[in-house]
């Protein structure tokens, strides 16, 4: 049930001169107007309110401008139904919606229809980690298709190299080449949906197979920016990723 302790606004609005030491590139969305942004997180495995706050603290620090709603909700069980979802309107007035949730074992055709139907229709997302797994065990395939990659399972933590197979798009400008995952879960991607591009990807230690770390998927009228990385407190503390995330951030949001 939704209330007061895991609902809340936090609006966050800052100047250049405040945030001394920005990049060229870090400051551009700044110029732009402040979007509204719906989190949505809570479920199985991980420190969601740790999460919560290092997104909100990695836009200001970006200089983009966002008012936020962070919704934790469904306990930190598999099979929750969220009560957010079952308003009818409850994506009205969002420029992006941040899926972080970890619902492995929810199932109801209808209920999943009823997030997936607002981002067909053109609310723009972007996913992270966890909402790869999330409604895993459904037969329907809306889900998976939103999220652009279908993946059931991954690999143990280690800290994986990235490669960047699109370095002309605006998300991996100024992407290291050496760079290597905080220890993390390499997510094993069965499928990739046809909206599907893969912007980067990891290669897995056990069968040097590569999969898809970063992309985006355009699902109906929706952009979505996507990322299996996000497990651990430490990749929400890294430089790199949160560079990454935000920027993925302002592309779904059209900046």
């Amino acid at each position: 049930m939704l209330n007061r302790a895991n609902l809340f606004c936090l609006a966050v609005s800052f100047t250049l001169a405040s945030l001394g030491g920005l990049r060229a590139d870090d400051a551009k969305p700044a110029a732009a107007r402040s979007i509204n942004v719906l989190l949505v997180t809570g479920g199985c495995c991980h420190d969601y309110d740790f999460q919560a706050k290092a997104i909100q603290l990695a836009a200001a620090e970006r200089g983009l401008k966002v008012q936020w709603t962070v919704v934790n909700d469904g306990g930190t069980g598999t099979t929750a139904e969220i009560d957010l979802y079952k308003n009818v309107d409850w994506s009205q007035g969002f420029d992006v919606v941040i899926h972080n949730e970890c619902f492995a074992n929810t199932t109801d055709p209808d209920y999943i229809r009823s997030i997936t139907d607002p981002h067909k229709a053109g609310v723009n997302a972007v996913v992270i980690h966890c909402a790869m797994h999330t409604y895993r065990a459904a037969d329907v395939d809306d889900w998976r298709e939103f999220l652009g990659v279908t993946s059931r399972k991954h690999e143990h933590k280690s800290n994986y190299p990235v490669k960047v197979v699109k370095p002309e798009h605006p998300i991996m400008a100024g992407f290291p080449s050496d760079y290597k995952s905080e220890t993390d879960e390499l997510y094993v991607i069965e499928k990739i949906w046809p909206g599907t591009t893969i912007l980067a990807t990891s290669t897995s230690e056990k069968t040097g197979k590569e999969h898809g770390v970063y992309w985006t998927n355009q699902y109906g009228k929706a952009r979505v920016f996507g990322t299996t990385y996000g497990h651990s407190n430490e990749t929400f503390g890294d430089p790199v990723f949160l560079d990454t995330l935000i920027k993925g951030l302002a592309w779904a949001a059209g900046q």
